[in-house]
């Protein structure tokens, strides 16, 4: 089995596309790093580092790569049965093109062999999004062959993989926890599903993904904001701090309610997947600095995003939320000079106020019961 994987960044190589290369799958990476995709072309191998209770190391093969920017990538989609990506979600619609022009070359060729595409991103529905990119440079008659033999598969990714400096002068070397999780639709497969450890199939997907937004999407983003209010640098040592492990313990708690009452989870096992993902942010070996979660908090504070989707959630359902509420203003008072959302962010404030800014970026009403809490809350905090 063939897969071409755009993103050979940490990311990339430490979880899909080791996850793909593990199930002997042959792996071709598409990156616009020149001097990455040199070195991965030349060793066609890269080594992992997996920490939870311990720690190993891994050595990746049955990869090769090709710039994400030229002919080859092409070429390469023409005969491949998957496509995976690991881009961020602002590059997606920019390998949109790509993909078309290799599903067109595709088609040409005669090639009607079921092919499925999986975007491994941090959003939801991220493939549904791509399929809409894709298609806007798809003729009629490859938009219709696309719809017969091309399967745009949601999913839903859960590994921590911060940035980390490579050991032994090892540029290709990723640090990545033990703890991973792959989920994807299966209802949206062409052809057979691939059997590939570590990609688990559903046919609930959403509640999937919102169970890893709320929880470990929000109990991150809790961790580093909260965190950065103290001065701490990572999530490990903000979360040994006694109050904001129990705060946010407190929010995740609070987002579970939502995910119990709206799937149907059960409240011991979803409280355990709780204290699990308090134990990963605390993982010894990992270095993940607050400034890599908390960067961008205009997009996390999205109304489908992190802490917005799931306090409506404690709206809709009559439920807690003010550890929540306390996240949010955090997030207001986040400040890094060298993240343009986090001084637009700042400026926003200073210009229109709490409530005003809110209303901006969180579409919550100025006037409403929750924006008027987070107000009260960013006065408090210090």
């Amino acid at each position: 089995m063939k897969a071409v994987h755009f993103g050979a960044g940490n990311i990339g190589r430490g979880f899909i596309g080791k996850v793909l290369a593990d199930a002997q799958v042959n792996v071709t990476f598409a990156d616009v790093n020149e001097p990455l995709i040199d070195q991965l072309s030349h060793a066609q191998s890269y080594t992992v580092k997996v920490v939870g209770n311990d720690c190993h190391l891994d050595t990746v093969s049955h990869i090769t790569a090709v710039n994400a920017a030229g002919p080859d990538v092409i070429d390469q989609i023409v005969q491949t049965d998957l496509i995976t990506t690991a881009v961020g979600p602002a590059v997606l619609d920019k390998i949109a093109r790509t993909i078309a022009e290799g599903l067109t070359k595709r088609f040409a060729s005669g090639n009607q062999q079921p092919l499925n595409i999986i975007a491994c991103e941090n959003m939801v529905r991220g493939t549904t999004h791509l399929k809409a990119e894709v298609y806007k440079h798809l003729s009629p008659a490859d938009q219709a062959l696309a719809d017969d033999y091309v399967g745009f598969v949601d999913s839903a990714v859960d590994r921590i993989v911060p940035p980390a400096d490579a050991a032994n002068d090892d540029p290709l070397e990723v640090t990545v926890e033990s703890f991973s999780e792959w989920i994807v639709d299966q209802q949206q497969f062409k052809g057979d599903i691939p059997a590939i450890a570590g990609m688990e199939t559903t046919n609930d997907l959403m509640a999937f993904v919102e169970r890893k937004l709320f929880t470990l999407n929000t109990g991150h983003i809790m961790t580093a904001y909260l965190g950065a209010l103290r001065g701490y640098e990572t999530i490990r040592d903000a979360i040994e701090d006694n109050d904001i492990r129990a705060q946010v313990r407190n929010a995740m708690r609070e987002s579970g309610e939502v995910l119990i009452r709206r799937y149907g989870f059960d409240r011991d096992q979803h409280n355990a997947y709780i204290e699990k993902i308090l134990t990963r942010f605390a993982n010894p070996f990992l270095r993940d600095e607050i400034d890599r979660v908390g960067r961008q908090p205009i997009r996390k504070l999205g109304s489908n995003d992190r802490l917005i989707k799931p306090l409506l959630g404690t709206i809709e359902y009559g439920t807690p939320n003010q550890t929540l509420i306390t996240g949010i203003a955090a997030a207001l008072k986040y400040v890094n000079p060298s993240d343009p959302q986090a001084i637009e962010l700042q400026n926003t404030l200073r210009e229109k106020g709490v409530c005003q800014t809110l209303a901006q970026y969180t579409g919550l009403d100025a006037g409403s019961d929750a924006a008027r809490r987070i107000e009260q809350c960013y006065q408090a905090l210090s």
